[in-house]
């Protein structure tokens, strides 16, 4: 850690905090922490509100973390993003994401735009009958490769879609069969989304699908098949068609390939507009991102807030609230994208981090969440930050008294966890009742969007990535490599190869399972 970026640090650890209910003496608080993006729909603007009033946030702490942001050279890195650079140091490549929505270096936004094309061409050709009559598809992944086209079927999808698509990720055979047993093998496709072409979750479970069609009936199995890639000549080996075969660049990690050919089964289900639709919210984003600085910029702003309470105040975790049936799926998008990014013990060039880094996401919909797990975060002894997504407009046609108290609960529930109180309605011994007490000065954001629409949601995902990545730039670590995953995975094939020895309880486990 540079001098200029630890005695930042000491600036902000210096800081005294104040109460929530002392910073809303300020008539002018909620306006200085709350900011819009938009972007033009068909209906004219549209857009999200961030709220982050409810943090303890106040000017000093803002002045404080821009002086940080400043010591680790926010600016630079956010251009070394964007300008395609190798931004990820250990395995020397960059992470362009963006630029599959437009916004990076010239070349690899051309590049996009070219493979999109491509996958437009093979999706419209697939509605209008060129594979047949395609009435189901079972997209096969792991990790980012299935959980960003499920969250985003899943929030989309409501009405009928073009194609019935559905998402295998895990390699418990259980799932697989759910998918054969909803689909028509005759009618169906199978889409394989493997950036390396060799995940054996995902290999595996693609042979599984091949012999199911071959077993009823359809006589060229693998000519129903879709591979989403960024090794398109191992696609070509293992026998899918070229025509067939949807490449993405090797600059785009897994957890952020959902614009990419990996987003396919979003294409298909919905149609192109809406998948185009996706990219502009997250281009308006990346747009608001890169053209703002300092505490004007809404995702290293929400950055500032995440480190004061995972560095400051020692908060290990952050509860993400979703009061949308739609969003169900956000929390654990979330998790993947934050912990997989920022669940690190080493700086970029090595050294042991000098604090804590990803706090552990989780969540839920509301209002069930209400009537289990709020009771901690209103009266345990956690101090637990808090998110809150909901949208204006209702994604139901019932009665509007459902959405209504759907809105209300959810703002309750930040206005009460900031204000606490007692509910008691008299004491017991002239004493104050203890059980019905509550602290209050507990955080929460609010992200209120005018509908949940697929630019919506596309301007949704690409905030948290941007606001994993200022985490990242603000603890100096790199967001974009994920070898923790690989120690496990690597341990599995020892096991499946045979021959290795493992500690004693994992060798009683194996045998115990006969599989030693």
């Amino acid at each position: 850690m540079s001098s200029s970026i630890s005695a930042a640090w000491d600036r902000l650890r210096a800081l005294s905090p104040r109460s929530l209910r002392h910073l809303f003496e300020d008539d002018g608080r909620v306006a200085a922490l709350s900011g819009r993006i938009e972007w033009r729909g068909e209906e004219g603007p549209r857009g999200i509100l961030f709220d982050w009033s409810k943090t303890h946030l106040d000017d000093e702490l803002l002045a404080g973390f821009e002086a940080l942001a400043e010591a680790c050279d926010f600016k630079g890195k956010r251009a070394a993003l964007l300008g395609g650079e190798r931004i990820n140091v250990t395995e020397r490549r960059a992470a362009e994401h963006t630029a599959q929505r437009g916004v990076g270096a010239a070349t690899s936004v051309e590049e996009a735009e070219a493979l999109h094309e491509r996958m437009q061409l093979l999706v419209e050709a697939i509605h209008e009958g060129a594979l047949g009559e395609v009435r189901h598809l079972i997209h096969i992944g792991i990790g980012g490769s299935a959980l960003g086209p499920a969250l985003a079927l899943g929030t989309l999808s409501r009405d009928l879609s073009l194609v019935d698509v559905h998402v295998v990720s895990n390699i418990d055979g259980l799932s697989l069969e759910a998918a054969f047993a909803a689909c028509d093998p005759q009618t169906t496709l199978i889409a394989v989304a493997s950036k390396t072409f060799t995940t054996i979750e995902t290999m595996t479970n693609a042979a599984s699908a091949l012999d199911w069609l071959a077993q009823n009936g359809v006589s060229d199995p693998g000519g129903r098949v879709i591979a989403l890639t960024a090794s398109p000549e191992k696609a070509v080996e293992w026998g899918v068609d070229e025509t067939r075969v949807l490449p993405f660049p090797e600059s785009v990690g897994g957890r952020y390939s959902l614009w990419s050919s990996i987003g396919f089964p979003i294409a298909l289900a919905l149609g192109w507009d809406d998948f185009s639709a996706m990219l502009a919210g997250a281009r308006a984003v990346d747009e608001h991102f890169r053209d703002s600085d300092g505490r004007a910029n809404l995702p290293l702003r929400t950055a500032f807030a995440d480190q004061y309470y995972t560095r400051l105040r020692g908060c290990e975790t952050r509860a993400v609230f979703a009061y949308d049936e739609r969003l169900a799926l956000f929390p654990a998008y979330l998790q993947q994208l934050e912990m997989e990014s920022n669940g690190k013990s080493v700086t970029a060039d090595g050294s042991p981090v000098g604090g804590p880094t990803a706090p552990i996401t989780w969540g839920g919909v509301g209002t069930d969440g209400q009537h289990a797990v709020f009771q901690l975060l209103h009266q345990g002894t956690h101090l637990i930050p808090v998110d809150f997504i909901a949208s204006i407009a209702p994604g139901d046609a019932l009665d509007s008294a459902h959405h209504a108290i759907l809105l209300t609960n959810c703002f309750a529930q930040g206005a009460a966890l900031m204000a606490g109180g007692n509910m008691s309605v008299e004491s017991t011994n002239g004493k104050r009742d203890q059980a019905r007490s509550f602290p209050g000065d507990r955080p929460s954001a609010t992200m209120l969007c005018d509908d949940l629409d697929a630019a919506t949601l596309g301007a949704l995902i690409a905030f948290h990535e941007h606001r994993t990545f200022a985490n990242a730039v603000l603890m100096e670590i790199n967001p974009f490599d994920q070898f923790g995953v690989e120690l496990g995975k690597k341990m599995a094939n020892d096991i499946a190869k045979g021959g290795q020895t493992f500690d004693a309880s994992t060798q009683a486990l194996l045998e115990a399972a006969g599989l030693a």
